[in-house]
């Protein structure tokens, strides 16, 4: 992937992500998100935006299964594509360090879905991690919404914190397009052993 531009990880997992939630769909978003464009990873910002607003037009909450999804396949990808004694270690670290990898690998992804979104990780305790994000992709609208387009993120750690046997939930607290100065991703975690 090129440092600024739109990672095939991204691209791959919006694409399946509506194949399987807008089926009749896809062949209208495959002008943008074409096969060629996607095995050649030419696939560039302009199309991805017009992707982008097209989802969110299509009501029915399509926008947000469709980034929640392809933020679950951009994650379990990434862990798949981690070897297998790596995997191993992490799920062996205490529950503070495990949060912290696991935020790192969080701002893995988000550099390798677009790399004009920077990603920094703050206030990582043994319950509670932040992944504060500048200039995310699915948040640059032109007028604000009511709710957060930050869902493939949060889905997409809520992924990697229980392929790493943290359980938590994470959730977009705030958001450029409803009107914040940036995006924050926060997550609530405990290990399951203080129940």
């Amino acid at each position: 992937m090129a440092d600024s531009g739109v990672g095939r990880l991204l691209v791959a997992s919006l694409h399946q992500s509506i194949a399987e939630e807008l089926p009749f769909r896809l062949e209208f978003y495959e002008a943008w998100l074409h096969p060629t464009g996607l095995r050649d990873g030419r696939i560039g910002l302009a199309p991805l935006a017009a992707v982008l607003s097209f989802l969110r037009q299509e009501g029915d909450d399509s926008y947000q299964r469709v980034a929640a999804r392809a933020g679950a396949y951009s994650a379990e990808w990434l862990v798949d594509s981690l070897s297998p004694f790596r995997q191993r270690m992490v799920r062996w670290m205490p529950a503070q360090l495990r949060v912290w990898l696991v935020l790192r690998l969080a701002r893995r992804l988000v550099r390798q879905t677009y790399g004009g979104t920077r990603a920094t990780i703050r206030d990582v305790r043994r319950e509670r991690g932040e992944l504060d994000l500048r200039g995310s992709v699915f948040c640059q609208v032109r007028t604000q919404v009511d709710s957060p387009l930050c869902r493939f993120y949060a889905a997409a750690v809520n992924v990697l914190c229980r392929r790493f046997d943290l359980s938590m939930t994470a959730e977009a607290v705030e958001c450029r397009a409803i009107g914040a100065a940036r995006c924050l991703i926060v997550c609530a975690v405990h290990d399951g052993t203080d129940t």
